[in-house]
């Protein structure tokens, strides 16, 4: 179990950096939470609850990787958003049409 929880600090650390690249302020509060978390919860003995938070994260990373998109204020009330290539891959557009009942 040891080794899965540093698998997973450890990846949670390298997708801090892709997400929050070039952002002092973002990469350091999320260095500062992650750090947090796991030496919070370093003492948990109880298998089922190191794997709920072990989902979670999990979870949490997967949501960074996926879900954050960084944006840079160019100008006035401008904002570039800087997409990275694992992003929105397995979103599929929204319809709100609604589909006709034969």
């Amino acid at each position: 179990m040891g080794h899965c929880v540093l698998q997973l600090f450890k990846t949670l650390h390298r997708t801090r950096q892709q997400v929050f690249k070039n952002d002092a302020r973002a990469l350091e509060a999320a260095r500062i939470k992650i750090n947090e978390e796991f030496k919070n919860n370093k003492n948990e003995t109880s298998p089922e609850k190191i794997e709920e938070l072990m989902k979670i994260g999990s979870d949490v990373e997967l949501l960074l990787r996926t879900s954050v998109i960084q944006g840079i204020h160019t100008g006035h009330n401008t904002l570039k958003l800087v997409p990275r290539k694992d992003l929105l891959i397995e979103n599929v557009p929204y319809c709100d049409t609604p589909t006709q009942k034969q």
